[in-house]
């Protein structure tokens, strides 16, 4: 049943993904403002995809945690899901996301028009100007900023060292820096094809108040995310 499941899933996310693409980037040509309106819709539907073809559920804790303004959510990144989770959590929010993904035709124009911070992994000094301009737009549009701090995705046991850009972009802006976890990777799992039942936690930790030192940030994620 689990690989029957799967199998359905991952055929609708695939196709349900690129009839969602093509309507969205032609609409956007005339009125870009509508990105994160269809990005609202996607996510939504495959959460509820998973949860009605894999019995995947989600259930969000701490949701009181979340500031109303500009906030950096910092996040444990085990799986595609966690996207899902965010856009559907915060509908204004900004992801920090690799440069390759604005490469892919339609769907990387979609991405830059929907205000994302896309910062290019091979060039450390660019990468980390981008990503601090990126911060100061989002912030001034008073947008959660959902960054990844592992800097990929990772297996439930896994702790990598964290990246360092979450610190700098916490000290910029001065916002508050809030400390997700998540166990998405239990049920779906970075790279399996598999998509086992379950519920997915998301879990909200009270946010870190500002000014940010860089150690006292870095120290207060590895606690939040359990990892040694």
């Amino acid at each position: 049943m689990i690989f029957l499941g799967s199998t359905l899933f991952n055929a609708f996310f695939f196709v349900s993904t690129f009839l969602l693409t093509v309507p969205a980037f032609l609409v956007s040509l005339f009125a870009p403002h509508t990105v994160m309106g269809w990005a609202r819709l996607w996510a939504r539907l495959e959460i509820g995809a998973a949860r009605a073809i894999c019995g995947i559920r989600m259930e969000v804790v701490g949701l009181e945690n979340l500031p109303p303004g500009p906030a950096i959510v910092a996040s444990r990144h085990q799986s595609a899901f966690d996207i899902l989770a965010w856009i559907a959590i915060a509908p204004a929010a900004c992801f920090v996301v690799k440069r390759e993904l604005t490469q892919i035709p339609l769907f990387g124009r979609l991405i830059l028009l929907a205000g994302m911070i896309s910062v290019d992994r091979k060039a450390a000094a660019a990468a980390m100007r981008g990503l601090l301009r990126g911060g100061d737009a989002a912030k001034a549009a008073g947008r959660h900023i959902v960054i990844f701090p592992e800097g990929t995705r990772v297996d439930p046991d896994e702790f990598p060292p964290l990246q360092p850009g979450v610190a700098a972009l916490a000290f910029r802006l001065g916002i508050p820096v809030v400390p997700v976890t998540t166990d998405s990777g239990a049920s779906w799992s970075r790279r399996a094809f598999r998509k086992r039942p379950g519920t997915i936690h998301v879990v909200i930790h009270k946010p870190l108040p500002p000014p940010h030192a860089r150690d006292t940030v870095m120290s207060a994620l590895r606690a939040a995310y359990g990892g040694p």
